[in-house]
């Protein structure tokens, strides 16, 4: 069950960007992609911004917690220098400003929620609702899933109150190595998919997880070789940072 692009741009632009900013998803469009994924994180007033990262330091310059700025304070911060002089400026995007880019430019979304520490629930709720508001008119005509976004988190929380909050946007649960009840899990979160790490995956746990009747996602795939390798074994698609190496249309 994957009704979505196989190949997916990782945080926007991938190794071409600064990640999880409407540059990254530009970048990502002028190399023929129409699927991204991207972090989307809360800030101190509920507002949910796209961040890997709950500390500042690596992407944004500073200290202290994510979740301790506004979003009037972090879409102000300069999200683009750490990664080239030519990005200096571009800012940090609120979820609802890369769901507009997105929806404009006809690119499907896996939103990875990305829970501060504490904030599980929360976050989860909070995103849910908003997509489930920017995507009203979606839902309310049945349209197919893949007019719709997928959140996918490493957090169970987070996805259980994303499901609460809008049934009708699909899960995919995300881990790093498959625990013994990944399916236990999905049917909890009522998933359509399993989101891993591909260095970790065997090809008798892809073909059990297709088995079931599951979506199978892997990240973060750059080489060509291990791309045809997962893919032989039945995994329906991946994120990767090479998207200059392995493009849209990649088999």
């Amino acid at each position: 069950m994957w009704p979505y692009p196989g190949i997916i741009a990782h945080r926007g632009g991938g190794t071409l960007a600064p990640e999880n900013t409407l540059a990254a998803m530009r970048c990502g469009v002028q190399h023929g992609f129409r699927a991204v994924e991207f972090d989307v994180m809360l800030s101190a007033d509920n507002v949910p911004i796209l961040m890997h990262d709950p500390v500042f330091g690596r992407t944004i310059k500073g200290t202290g917690n994510v979740s301790d700025a506004t979003a009037g304070e972090l879409t102000r911060m300069d999200a683009g220098a750490w990664f080239g002089v030519q990005f200096a400026g571009e800012c940090v995007p609120t979820f609802e400003e890369a769901v507009h880019y997105c929806k404009k430019h006809h690119i499907w979304m896996n939103v990875e929620i990305k829970p501060a520490p504490g904030f599980d629930v929360q976050t989860g709720r909070v995103v849910a609702e908003i997509a489930r508001r920017l995507f009203a008119a979606e839902i309310a005509s049945g349209a197919p899933a893949a007019a719709l976004p997928l959140f996918s988190s490493f957090s169970f929380d987070a996805l259980a109150a994303a499901r609460d909050a809008a049934a009708e946007i699909p899960r995919g649960y995300l881990v790093d190595a498959i625990p013994a009840d990944w399916r236990q899990k999905l049917q909890a979160l009522d998933a359509i998919a399993l989101h891993t790490n591909h260095k970790k995956l065997s090809a008798d746990q892809a073909r059990e997880i297709k088995g079931q009747g599951f979506g199978l996602f892997c990240y973060t795939v750059n080489d060509p070789g291990r791309a045809r390798e997962i893919l032989s074994w039945g995994v329906d698609a991946f994120c990767t940072d090479r998207i200059d190496v392995i493009g849209p249309q990649f088999s």
